[in-house]
């Protein structure tokens, strides 16, 4: 398995690599990749890190386990390569987008332009098997991305935490929120969102907590010319 993570990362993230969990996790992944159709691609695994250096982190999205869809996962959480259908948990984000910040709804499904800001949009399990969701839970991605959470919470401060739904709301438990914002609501799921997810108003919540920190707040326009005319619901 591709272990190449950011320098930003390595000095959190390298020790993890040498660990007993982490060679388990290692042999069943990549017997995986042979035998299996997974998601993400191999070298898109550690995207999310590679995309947000651990110094610029803004705000953590936690997701909880990547697209199980044919060519949906890019590593991102929530995210999908641009061309490809909307999946339903991302047509509710965009929906509240649009609602909370006026945002138009883009035609746009990679979030990588958030990343770039210092969004860092981590699923708790970073690989699944095709049609199969949650196939690679409980296998040691949760003890690596719980390490790089709790790095971002000793190490850091001032940083927004948005956790959606009760899987990521027991994730979150080991932030401490004495120095980071957290953000809660159910998942944007259509089996949730209508519980509380609309009108939760995160992205506004956000930005406004990064103003009160004279933190420059996140710019979420996904900006595209066919905004609002190629919707891909």
């Amino acid at each position: 398995m591709n272990k190449d993570i950011s320098n930003s990362w390595e000095k959190y993230l390298g020790p993890e690599f040498d660990k007993a969990y982490f060679k388990k996790l290692e042999q069943f992944v990549d017997s995986e990749y042979q035998e299996y159709e997974i998601y993400p691609p191999q070298d898109s695994i550690y995207r999310a890190f590679n995309t947000c250096s651990f110094e610029d982190i803004k705000v953590v999205i936690l997701g909880q386990d990547p697209y199980h869809g044919p060519n949906q996962a890019n590593g991102l959480a929530f995210s999908v390569n641009d061309q490809m259908k909307f999946p339903p948990s991302l047509r509710n984000i965009y929906k509240e987008l649009n609602k909370d910040l006026n945002i138009p709804i883009s035609s746009k499904g990679n979030l990588e332009y958030w990343a770039k800001q210092g969004v860092l949009l981590i699923n708790a399990t970073l690989t699944v098997r095709a049609k199969e969701a949650g196939s690679h839970q409980k296998k040691g991605w949760e003890e690596f991305t719980d390490a790089a959470i709790k790095a971002l919470s000793e190490k850091r401060e001032k940083l927004v935490f948005i956790l959606w739904g009760s899987y990521a709301h027991k994730k979150g438990l080991q932030i401490d929120e004495s120095k980071h914002h957290i953000i809660k609501s159910v998942h944007p799921s259509p089996l949730s969102a209508h519980r509380g997810f609309f009108g939760s108003q995160p992205f506004s919540k956000t930005n406004m907590y990064l103003k009160e920190q004279n933190l420059v707040p996140i710019n979420w326009e996904l900006k595209d010319e066919n905004t609002q005319t190629n919707l891909k619901f």
